[in-house]
């Protein structure tokens, strides 16, 4: 199993893991929306491969408080194929990317994830790793 950056011959391969995330898409439109990710430098997209597979991703997004002093790293979306869950691979990859972010000098990592029920077992993993939920997150499409 290998941990590294997703590259642009990767980006088709994503379509069945943002499938699984609940985010339904297609190789056309995960390629457009990466085009311009992988040219962002907030933004950093990591993958787990195993055998030329994809087996995990994490896409994360370098910010900075207003409310305080210092940088955080937000992850977007986070995904582990549903064939390799509860096998440990969510908690390596969630500690390669505190990794990540001790490397840059930055101490908080956050995330949001939805309150649908099919999210649970994901709210159960992440207090499990030393995640705390904090806030209700509001969104409005215009």
């Amino acid at each position: 199993m290998l941990i590294r950056e997703l590259e642009k011959h990767d980006v088709s391969k994503l379509v069945p893991l943002l499938n699984q995330l609940g985010y339904p898409t297609d190789a056309e439109a995960v390629q457009k929306r990466f085009n311009t990710l992988l040219n962002h430098p907030d933004y950093h997209s990591l993958v787990m491969e195993q055998n030329d597979q994809l087996i995990g991703f994490a896409g994360l997004h370098n910010g900075l408080f207003y409310e305080a002093n210092g940088q955080y790293i937000r992850v977007v979306a986070f995904v582990v194929d549903s064939e390799y869950r509860r096998m440990g691979l969510g908690q390596k990859l969630m500690a390669y990317i505190e990794g990540y972010a001790k490397e840059k000098g930055i101490s908080t990592i956050v995330l949001n994830s939805g309150n649908r029920e099919e999210r649970k077992p994901a709210h159960a993993f992440y207090e499990q790793i030393g995640f705390t939920a904090k806030s209700t997150g509001f969104s409005k499409a215009l």
